[in-house]
């Protein structure tokens, strides 16, 4: 009874946290009041800084330093300041580029897709890693648990990590709509980790019987991290999908979107850059189509359609 309060109260702090990012002290935290008032404080003459956000991170907490320096490097390559934007709600940072408060910013797939059909969300480019430009949802189980296929975590609790994820939310229940079921039918209970490392934690720990995680981040977290990645074990890995990527807000200069294209998909070519993307755990950046993000469409489509 004791270990199992301690997990308990463990796990309700452990939920309650933020998004798997370290910040730094000089982060900025914004949100729609303060920019406007920000904007209205700005001197009328001189460049704005580009404002950047960071939500769909391909690495874990260890990586988030490198998103940083990424932006700073960035900014030295158009000649321009880059005011870095620390956002920990997918939902949130597509309203901050929907209303040109953010310009730019790093998207999970699923955020893109929506951002993209209801506002115009435009692709800049898209990272390497692997060797692919594409990711799973890995659904994962302690490492000891019986439980050797999906289908098995019925009647079991369940993590997944943000309402608006692509492999955290949207895959898993995608899987289950196939199955005829729902998060609510199918699992005992399930709650938002709202980090994908956090998930992968809760799990090695047995705090919770499943979860699903984006491949991407496991696998960063197996290089840098085995001991928490070793308490877990993959059951089962979703299609492949459109990575995470870098995008622009409607209404973007052509001049400034080339700009961050090119510094982006040119950042391998130089030392400085390579130094970064390694602990990013990123080969490079390149051009992707929508196209790349079509599955994801049709899996919200078809979900739209049975929640009719």
């Amino acid at each position: 009874m004791t270990r199992r309060i301690f997990l308990l109260i463990f796990f309700t702090f452990f939920i309650s946290g933020t998004v798997s990012c370290s910040k730094d002290e000089d982060v900025k935290r914004l949100d729609l009041s303060e920019i406007a008032d920000i904007e209205k404080a700005s001197p009328q003459t001189g460049e704005k800084p580009l404002r950047i956000a960071v939500g769909g991170m391909i690495t874990p907490k260890e990586g988030f330093a490198y998103y940083k320096k990424f932006l700073d490097y960035i900014g030295g390559k158009i000649d321009r300041k880059v005011e870095f934007v620390d956002r920990e709600d997918y939902a949130e940072i597509n309203t901050l580029l929907e209303n040109g408060f953010v310009d730019a910013a790093f998207v999970c797939g699923g955020p893109y897709v929506d951002g993209h059909d209801q506002f115009g969300l435009e692709l800049l480019a898209a990272p390497v890693a692997y060797g692919k430009t594409t990711y799973h949802s890995y659904i994962i189980v302690p490492k000891n648990s019986p439980v050797s296929r999906f289908e098995e975590l019925r009647g079991k609790t369940f993590a997944f990590t943000y309402p608006q994820s692509n492999s955290g939310k949207l895959a898993p229940a995608f899987m289950l709509a196939q199955m005829g079921e729902t998060p609510e039918s199918f699992f005992k209970s399930y709650t938002y980790t709202r980090a994908h490392d956090k998930s992968i934690r809760a799990v090695a720990a047995g705090i919770v019987d499943g979860a699903a995680v984006d491949s991407l981040i496991w696998e960063y977290d197996n290089l840098k991290n085995p001991a928490v990645t070793s308490g877990t074990r993959i059951i089962k890995k979703s299609p492949p999908y459109g990575i995470p990527p870098f995008v622009a807000r409607p209404g973007l200069s052509p001049e400034i979107k080339e700009g961050l294209r090119n510094a982006v998909m040119n950042a391998h070519n130089d030392e400085k850059g390579r130094e970064i993307l390694k602990g990013m755990m990123l080969e490079k950046f390149v051009s992707i189509d929508d196209s790349a993000y079509d599955s994801i469409r049709e899996m919200k489509r078809w979900l739209a359609k049975q929640n009719k």
